[in-house]
Parts: C-alpha cells; sequence; structure tokens
C-alpha cells in the first residue's frame, strides 16, 4: 500500500499545493518564496528519505509568519493522510545530530496527541528571509496537524544556520524512524486499540 498525500490549501494568505511519499527517496521540488526555508525542508526530506514536493503562493510582501505557519499545517495534514491508522508502524523515532560545534535532538511519537517541546535560542533575528521566531512556529503546526508529540532541541550550538539545519534535519531523521513499518506489530503499537 502507498503511503503517500495530496494536500492543497487555499486562504486569502497563502496557496500551498504538497505531496508527500513516505517511502521515497529524498527527492524534492520545494518553492515556497523563502529560500532558507526551501533549503530547510529539502534537507528534512533528504534525510528522512521523503519524496516531497511544495509550491506556495504566500504574502511575502506582508512577511514570512503566514506562509512557514501554513507550510507548517501542510506538512501535519499530510503526515496525518499518508499515515492512514498508523496500523504496523513503530511509532516512536529519534535523531541526535551533529552539525559541525552544534549538537540538536528531536524526538517523535506519532501518538495521535499533539504537543511541542522546543527548546532552541537563536541569536540573530533572521536567517535569509526566515525570521528564526517563525521556526518554533513551523514545528508547532507540524506537530498540531499530525497530532504528534515532538522534542526538539538544541543541546549545543553556535552558528544559526548549523542550528536551523540542524533541527530539520534530526526531523526528518527522527521521523524516519517513527513511520518505519514493524511486521511483528499487528494493528496500532498502543495498548488503547487506535491511535
Amino acid at each position: 500500500m502507498e503511503r503517500t498525500a495530496v494536500c492543497k490549501r487555499k486562504t486569502k494568505e497563502t496557496e500551498i499545493a504538497m505531496s508527500l511519499n513516505l517511502d521515497g527517496s529524498g527527492k524534492t521540488s520545494i518553492h515556497t518564496g523563502i529560500g532558507f526555508l526551501d533549503h530547510m525542508l529539502d534537507g528534512f526530506a533528504r534525510h528522512g528519505l521523503f519524496d516531497l514536493e511544495i509550491s506556495v503562493k504566500g504574502d511575502l510582501e506582508v512577511d514570512c509568519h503566514h506562509t512557514v505557519e501554513d507550510v507548517g499545517i501542510v506538512l501535519g495534514d499530510a503526515l496525518c493522510q499518508a499515515l492512514g491508522d498508523k496500523a504496523g508502524i513503530k511509532r516512536y523515532g529519534h535523531s541526535i545530530l551533529p552539525m559541525d560545534e552544534t549538537l540538536a535532538l528531536c524526538a517523535v511519537d506519532l501518538s495521535g496527541r499533539a504537543y511541542l517541546n522546543y527548546d532552541a535560542a537563536f541569536t540573530v533575528p533572521r536567517l535569509g528571509e526566515l525570521d528564526t521566531e517563525m521556526i518554533r512556529e513551523f514545528f508547532y503546526a507540524v506537530s498540531s496537524h499530525a497530532m504528534m508529540n515532538l522534542h526538539v532541541k538544541i543541546l549545543d550550538g553556535g552558528n544559526n544556520h548549523h542550528m536551523a539545519e540542524a533541527l530539520f534535519k534530526s526531523f526528518g531523521k527522527a521521523l524516519d524512524m517513527a513511520v518505519q513499518e514493524e511486521p511483528r506489530i499487528q494493528g496500532a503499537w498502543t495498548t488503547k486499540g487506535s491511535l
């Protein structure tokens, strides 16, 4: 069974089309209008081995807020759609990822309960055209719409570009682990009967 999703979202602020394949090879075509966000999402998909296509028309003449948040919303929706009832997946994933002086941690539980624990202190207001405060908003939107428990933390940092990139790559690797199929599991991996 293919674990794919095609999602669209159109508001007065953004118009987004996204396709996601959880069993891909890391192929991407990402055009959000924010170069640094494209770079981060490319790292997420390549290191998670997800095929990801994103096309966005956003109100960037205002600022990057609506575009970044709405991309997170649509990615969360796509993850829910691609995972279905989550039968047979490992559910949990984690990654501690080094990038030069930076060390990032990400842990995921595809629990059906949304929660974000975010700890990353950036020392610059922007990376390219991306406001660094929007990195938290992106992860909040994904965790909320994917109904996942998500912990992302910078354990050691220095260069802000490295810090952001390590967060996105570690998220990709942790999510890849969580969505892997486990043949020993029948149904969803929970005592509740469903996630």
